[in-house]
């Protein structure tokens, strides 16, 4: 980098810490740790229930030299969930005398002091908010300089604009690996575009899945693209090497300069590993950091490529055994999907296949090495968008639902105005639920429909049908519950490594609750429950108005299949509680078991008798 490219980036950040911004995303941080530490029991503050519902919440703690001060903010407890949300106000901080809190690594220091946590893992996490608090400071600073509204991009556009990432999470933008200048580089807030690298790497050293009857060879020489290929070959010849003797792989440039060539540098001494230098083609990071589309051709596959960096409560690489199980899982329910005439003729339903997955094998290194390589060389292939769109269609993440434009008003304002508010989010609520819910009732798969893995297709602003992606580590089923078991392929199961490090992680298991719940937090909890939030304070509808339409749309559904009657008694969307997960517990305590807790289910108050068989 420049000496001038240097000092437009420290320009930037000091611009961008004494702006509004700044100030706008600290006190967004403060809402959300103090909403997730309050939600999942990590503090407990005393409570003073004032008029129409507001609490005041007092959070004691000690500073530095010993000494009691106080955190207090206002906020009210919601009927989606019983989540807390704080109101606009600031959190003050009180000792002896009362001013924002400004602070938010001094606030976690001083209420952790009365709380058992592990002082390193503390650290880390302080480490995590400062630097969400930094990059998306910068991110937000840089689109208010802009003047282009959100609502006028195209959906690859919009995976870029959509920066506001996840509204739960504290640490939703930590990013823990890429320092400012590479965020700058490799984030999707701020739409950039570079190249990929690519590999020759000798096929013994690797896992190859892909899809049936999809013919891999001109596959992979579509994505690299003929004039890529014909010179990477050549390349091969130059260094003495038979092309037909390796296997092509594309790399993220910041993977490889950091991880890659010092951790394999014995594979590149051996001519195991070859790097055939940049492709030609431009890529664009989507919401997600590691997925990538292709802004050459974009009809060409998304690319999923690990990172080995942390963001949120994740390590961002590509576990190898979902890796292999992608193109497995995909094929699984795209024939599940094509042969269920309610989701393919009815519903139009887009699944997003996983069509290749190619991983590095570690089996031949000690296992102390593997660990050191474990998931950061390998990439999925993962289908277009553009390639199901009908004419007069255009696609949005679902998070952009929940979107404020640059002009003040949601992305959705003026969908909401043409259609009318009741009838719009109607046709939204048919389109979310009704897939998800069939492959859970009739069909005994938990899809995590989560923002990042739904994309709603719309004329106009109208909805009309839903995409969904991101199957490889994304879904979950008890065997014995599946309607049909023969049909399920043979899946790696969870190494005990990634199990260690990684609790949550699992797709395949005999209770059934956690089948359900897997579905329900991620559809009903973040998706549903953001949203019906959203509407409520953007445009005053009532959330027990929302939660009714939901519980409406699924007992519609249950009238139209009553012969899933048994499904739907497995499955209970209605049940009283259900197990989220705690993200931020994750964070400050030892993985050491499955962090989540029993929260209220809104459709609850709406559980009505299930409809009996009839005829």
């Amino acid at each position: 980098m420049s000496l001038t490219s240097k000092t437009q980036n420290l320009n930037e950040l000091e611009a961008a810490l004494h702006s509004k911004q700044f100030i706008a995303v600290r006190r967004r941080i403060f809402r959300q740790l103090i909403e997730s530490t309050i939600y999942e029991g990590i503090i407990q503050p005393k409570s003073t229930v004032l008029a129409d519902g507001v609490e005041k919440l007092q959070i004691e703690g000690r500073d530095r030299a010993g000494k009691l001060v106080c955190y207090v903010c206002y906020a009210k407890r919601t009927k989606s969930f019983h989540r807390i949300r704080l109101l606009k106000q600031p959190v003050v901080r009180v000792d002896e005398c009362e001013a924002e809190a400004n602070s938010l690594s001094t606030f976690l220091l001083e209420i952790c002091s009365l709380i058992e946590i592990d002082v390193e893992r503390l650290s880390t996490f302080i480490d995590e908010i400062e630097q969400t608090l930094l990059k998306d400071t910068i991110a937000q600073y840089r689109r208010h300089q802009a003047t282009r509204l959100t609502r006028d991009g195209s959906y690859d556009d919009l995976e870029g604009d959509v920066m506001d990432a996840h509204p739960y999470h504290p640490c939703y933008k930590s990013r823990m690996g890429f320092d400012l200048v590479e965020n700058l580089k490799f984030a999707p807030d701020f739409k950039p575009e570079f190249s990929l690298f690519w590999l020759a790497i000798r096929p013994e050293s690797l896992s190859i899945s892909c899809s049936k009857n999809l013919d891999y060879e001109n596959f992979i020489q579509q994505q690299i693209g003929q004039p890529d290929y014909s010179n990477f070959t050549k390349k091969l010849k130059s260094l003495g090497c038979q092309p037909e003797c390796y296997q092509f792989l594309p790399v993220h440039p910041w993977q490889w300069r950091k991880q890659i060539s010092s951790k394999f540098y014995q594979d590149i001494v051996d001519k195991n590993i070859i790097l055939l230098g940049e492709g030609t083609s431009k890529y664009r990071p989507q919401q997600s950091i590691r997925t990538l589309a292709n802004r050459t051709s974009t009809q060409n596959a998304y690319v999923k490529l690990p990172l080995s960096i942390v963001n949120t409560s994740t390590s961002r690489i590509l576990a190898p055994h979902t890796v292999d199980n992608a193109a497995k899982i995909s094929d699984w329910l795209g024939s599940i999907c094509q042969q269920d005439t309610y989701l393919n003729s009815e519903l139009q339903l887009i699944l997003l296949k996983e069509v290749v997955g190619i991983s590095y094998s570690d089996r031949h290194l000690p296992k102390l090495l593997q660990q050191r390589v474990y998931g950061i060389l390998s990439v999925i292939w993962r289908e277009s968008i553009v390639n199901f769109l009908h004419p007069q269609e255009q696609a949005v993440p679902f998070n952009a639902l929940c979107h404020i434009d640059l002009d003040g008003l949601p992305l959705i304002d003026p969908w909401v105005k043409r259609y009318g508010l009741n009838h719009w989010l109607e046709q939204v609520l048919q389109a979310v639920i009704l897939p998800p819910i069939h492959l859970l009732y009739a069909h005994g798969i938990a899809i995590e429909a989560h923002a990042q893995n739904m994309v709603l297709i719309h004329q106009e602003g109208y909805p009309v049908r839903l995409a969904l992606k991101d199957f490889h580590d994304g879904i979950r089923f008890s065997k014995n519950a599946l309607l049909e078991p023969n049909l399920c392929p043979d899946l790696k199961a969870t190494p005990a490594y990634h199990a260690s490090v990684n609790r949550n992680s699992f797709i395949e298991t005999d209770n059934l609750a956690q089948v359900r719940d897997f579905l329900h937090d991620a559809l009903f909890f973040i998706n549903l429950a953001e949203f019906a939030l959203f509407l409520e304070e953007n445009y005053s509808l009532e959330e027990d108005w929302f939660w009714s339409k939901v519980a409406e749309i699924i007992y519609d559904y249950q009238t139209k299949f009553p012969q899933l009657k048994t499904q739907f008694e497995k499955f209970d969307l209605f049940s009283a509680t259900i197990e989220a997960e705690q993200l931020t517990k994750r964070r400050l305590f030892p993985e050491n078991q499955i962090r989540v807790h029993s929260v209220a289910n809104p459709l609850f108050p709406h559980k009505q008798r299930v409809p009996q068989k009839t005829g």
